[in-house]
């Protein structure tokens, strides 16, 4: 029985509160349909990122992912960097390779891209950016890669940065994409939403939501109910998840 469990080759989550993560539910389906039956995926909820010493020891670990909120704490850890989550200064996948190192590397913003370019069919000038964390680093780099205009709306200011007591009618007609990065409206509390004049939306505005629970969150119901074209976070996830994958297998 020990020899079985020797072969098995470990891949999981880190984060905080991650019982119902979307990683670990994706990758158990995909071992099964794809018969790996040599991995398991766990998640490893820890307190505190410290703990992640302990993770990091542990034998035939291959890859991990990591969400928040540790997204930019883990760096301190690794031993490198690819180029885009040098530039994000965030990471959600880590590879273990056989010289014994670490390197962090940055999926979000692989699955980010191509979601988004599968339902634009014109890129708009100017976005919105919903959010300062992690998750809107990754969505900046993106709107810089495909030359695209944006400020971050948050609830205090700052360099490129609105207060969203200040979005009025004129901000929202220039910016027809609108990508909220930010947590609110998350399961359990589904019936919150960004504070944005919502009245304002028309048919030519594009509104993504990172979020994947609830599907259609009370952000993407108002540009819904106004004729904008919408989408949420499962997409971006699971892109996301296969470049992860393809990193660790490598």
């Amino acid at each position: 029985m020990e020899s079985k469990k020797s072969n098995i080759k470990r891949y999981g989550l880190i984060g905080k509160n991650i019982e119902y993560s979307f990683s670990r539910g994706y990758f158990k389906k995909k071992f099964e349909t794809e018969n790996l039956h040599d991995c398991i995926y766990t998640n490893f909820d820890l307190n505190q990122i410290k703990e992640l010493k302990n993770v990091l020891s542990l034998k035939n670990i291959f890859g991990l992912n990591v969400t928040t909120p540790y997204k930019r704490d883990v760096i301190h850890y690794l031993d490198r960097l690819s180029p885009a989550a040098e530039k994000v200064n965030a990471v959600n996948t880590i590879k273990f390779h056989k010289d014994g190192t670490t390197s962090g590397h940055n999926t979000d913003v692989y699955g980010f891209e191509k979601s988004l370019l599968e339902i634009i069919n014109k890129l708009p000038k100017k976005a919105l950016i919903l959010g300062t964390g992690g998750a809107s680093s990754a969505v900046a780099y993106v709107m810089k890669k495909l030359k695209i205009e944006f400020s971050y709306i948050s609830r205090r200011g700052g360099e490129n940065t609105t207060i969203y007591t200040d979005v009025d009618e004129i901000t929202i007609n220039e910016h027809e994409l609108i990508i909220n990065a930010s947590p609110v409206g998350t399961f359990p509390n589904i019936d919150n939403a960004p504070d944005l004049p919502y009245q304002f939306l028309t048919k030519n505005h594009i509104l993504y939501d990172l979020i994947y629970n609830p599907a259609e969150t009370q952000f993407l119901r108002e540009g819904k109910t106004r004729g904008s074209k919408i989408l949420n976070g499962q997409k971006m996830l699971e892109y996301q998840a296969e470049k992860s994958w393809e990193i660790w297998n490598e």
